[in-house]
């Protein structure tokens, strides 16, 4: 098992290119399912999230075949429909396989999902919606089981804003038969480009960006052949880095339309942020300024991005408040900052960050992707060494985020404990 062990003190400088995003690429690789043929992926970030779903397509029957940052999937012999605990156990993105193989086969058994290890997050609104749909699904000793299902088109609306089952509907009513209406649907940008490809390939979506969307079900879609969108959240990470640094970077590859809202937070805490067509440079202040944030539906404040404020509002001059409305508990990441000195103090899904000047090196452990981040944005800062373990979690989420932040400057090795 790896861990990360960091000298903190370094000013961060120089550019950084941003991967593709793995929220992105994880529902684009599922879709592959609804339709035969060989389907190439672009910018598809080296994860261990996406070479775990690649596993979970070719125990179904696809092949997979990775080069570079180009994925090519054939789904022509797809001949089973169960998606096994040992795999899905490992990533909650798993699940994204179970409305493609109804929409395609009427037949699906996916184990209940893993991943992090902060929260619950259930499936649902995916069971829900898809039943709505005629699914019919059952619970079957952990797995999820639909069999003789012809979806039919159906109106549904979400509760709660979910990304993933906005995702998951979606691709099931392309080839439902009739009309399909969602409403409060997520509008991320991955679900956008979700709805985009899913349209180059044939499917008849109408809405995309907005909060409701029409799927208008068609017999057949095509192989599809597109590039994986930027990662929002990686960009904003390196933002955070800046920031905490007092660097200055230019992050390149990215899309800084798509994090408006975490823009706007680090210019409050101080930071210098100049757009240009398809990069951003940030130049961070020699001290942040405290600042309070709520997280929100996109295009608000985005709860993956909570972790990492927080890190930098650890040092910031002043008491910040964050306030979590996505995930009341997502805040495994507190008790290790305070482990390098940081001052929070926690009231339910409310965390009150009281700015110290410095922080302290010491041992840590990563707990999720978001939680590893915050860690090692505190450790780039902090007096002396930190040894950051179990960061599979960070592997997870971030292309060699180690190697990105040592070409700015870091003291950041990677060692085998």
């Amino acid at each position: 098992m790896d861990a990360l062990v960091i000298h903190g003190g370094r000013r961060l400088a120089g550019r950084v290119e941003i991967s593709g995003a793995k929220n992105a690429a994880l529902p684009v690789m599922a879709a592959t399912l609804l339709a035969p043929g060989v389907h190439t992926l672009r910018n598809v970030p080296r994860l261990s999230d996406t070479r775990t779903m690649a596993r979970v397509l070719e125990t179904l029957g696809a092949r997979v075949e990775f080069r570079d940052d180009v994925c090519r999937i054939d789904t022509s012999n797809v001949a089973s429909f169960e998606a096994p605990y040992d795999l899905v156990r490992t990533m909650r993105a798993s699940i994204y396989v179970l409305g493609p193989l109804l929409a395609r086969f009427g037949e699906a058994r996916v184990s209940m999902p893993g991943g992090c290890a902060w929260g619950p997050r259930p499936v649902n609104l995916h069971v829900e919606g898809l039943n709505a749909m005629g699914a019919g699904l059952t619970m079957d000793h952990g797995y999820v089981v639909g069999r003789g299902v012809r979806l039919r088109g159906a109106e549904f609306s979400f509760e709660t804003v979910s990304v993933g089952a906005t995702a998951q509907l979606m691709m099931a009513a392309t080839l439902a038969e009739g009309t399909t209406v969602l409403d409060n649907v997520a509008i991320e940008p991955d679900i956008t480009v979700l709805g985009e490809v899913l349209a180059a390939c044939g499917a008849r979506i109408e809405g995309l960006g907005t909060r409701r969307l029409t799927v208008h079900g068609v017999r057949e879609l095509r192989p599809m052949d597109t590039t994986i969108i930027p990662d929002r959240i990686e960009a904003a990470t390196f933002l955070a880095a800046a920031a905490i640094t007092g660097g200055s970077v230019t992050i390149g590859a990215c899309e800084a339309s798509h994090m408006t809202a975490a823009i706007h937070k680090f210019e409050e805490m101080g930071c210098e942020v100049l757009p240009g067509p398809g990069e951003v440079t940030v130049s961070g202040p020699a001290r942040a300024s405290a600042v309070n944030v709520t997280t929100a539906p996109y295009p608000g404040f985005p709860t993956d991005m909570q972790a990492q404020i927080m890190a930098v509002a650890a040092v910031a001059d002043g008491t910040s408040v964050i306030t979590d409305t996505i995930y009341l508990d997502r805040f495994t990441h507190v008790p290790e900052l305070g482990r390098l000195g940081a001052h929070i103090e926690l009231k339910g899904n409310v965390a009150v960050v009281r700015g110290v000047e410095g922080l302290q090196g010491a041992p840590v452990m990563a707990t999720d992707i978001r939680a590893s981040a915050a860690l090692v944005l505190a450790a780039l800062v902090a007096d002396g060494e930190t040894r950051i373990s179990r960061i599979y979690h960070l592997d997870r989420g971030y292309e060699r985020l180690d190697a990105k932040l040592a070409a700015l400057g870091a003291r950041i090795e990677r060692v085998r404990e």
